[in-house]
């Protein structure tokens, strides 16, 4: 990567930002390629298109089935403006939903790779029916009955991150960032100015190590050797050792609710009352 990541350890949140953002950092094809084998591509929502920005299909996590959704962002100018720079239509969450179906039909689990600045705002998205598309994934999700593990591998957005978030386990990388707004957005609408974007970074929670300590993750993966096969196997080993764990598990479903029904829970103040 073109940013040391050992010098990461005391960064700002907005250095964090600008980590996660980083365009030599692995994007969610990366990943795929290296944790997973036999992975094959399935393509579209059946309804309207196929969206680039939202890359699935089944593969084998050490020779168990699975089915891997990913936002991808790309590296270079070209794949950044073929994928849409990350930013899904509501046809890439509508395949998401429809792979994640079709994984439950089958007894597979998920496993999500998020990395958006948010969903796609355009007017041909919401003429599409973003907001419904998403609200759709956060319904269906809470319910769907096969292990689901959700990683955030660098930016994870607004409503945009969180339509593939709704998991058993969330995990972030340790320079991933997850927050309502971005900086900038953040800034211009308190303060009309996106040049106090790091003020905003500041203020918004938006580091793993901040996620942890809010229950909104279990879990932070460190980056050291990031890119690397050691980095791959490390996660791969984590993947297989949870899902073993979830597969066994007959109360998934009301432990998943209970999960996010404990976020934001003031422990102090609930035993005062």
């Amino acid at each position: 990567m073109s940013i040391n990541i050992g010098t990461a350890t005391n960064a700002t949140a907005y250095d964090r930002v600008k980590l996660a953002r980083d365009n030599s950092r692995p994007t969610g094809i990366d990943y795929i390629k290296h944790i997973f084998t036999n992975f094959i591509e399935l393509h579209g929502d059946r309804r309207y298109a196929d969206d680039p920005a939202v890359v699935g299909g089944i593969a084998e996590l050490d020779g168990s089935p699975v089915t891997v959704i990913a936002i991808e962002k790309g590296h270079t100018a070209k794949e950044r403006a073929h994928r849409n720079f990350g930013a899904p239509h509501p046809e890439g969450y509508r395949k998401a939903l429809r792979l994640m179906k079709q994984a439950e039909k089958f007894g597979r689990p998920v496993i999500c790779l998020i990395d958006t600045s948010g969903a796609y705002c355009g007017i041909s998205a919401e003429e599409r029916g973003q907001g419904q598309a998403i609200a759709e994934n956060l319904t269906e999700m809470t319910t769907l009955c096969v292990p689901i593990i959700s990683i955030l591998i660098g930016e994870g957005g607004s409503g945009g991150a969180l339509a593939l978030a709704v998991a058993d386990r969330v995990w972030m990388l340790q320079n991933a960032v997850y927050s309502v707004i971005s900086p900038e957005g953040c800034a211009s609408i308190l303060w009309k100015d996106s040049s106090k974007a790091a003020a905003a970074a500041a203020r918004l929670r938006l580091t793993a190590e901040d996620a942890k300590s809010l229950g909104i993750i279990e879990k932070i993966l460190s980056e050291k050797e990031i890119g690397k096969k050691e980095f791959y196997d490390r996660i791969r080993a984590l993947l297989t050792e949870e899902i073993k764990k979830l597969s066994s598990d007959i109360d998934l479903i009301n432990k998943r609710y209970d999960r996010f029904r404990r976020i934001g829970v003031n422990t102090e103040t609930k035993e005062q009352l």
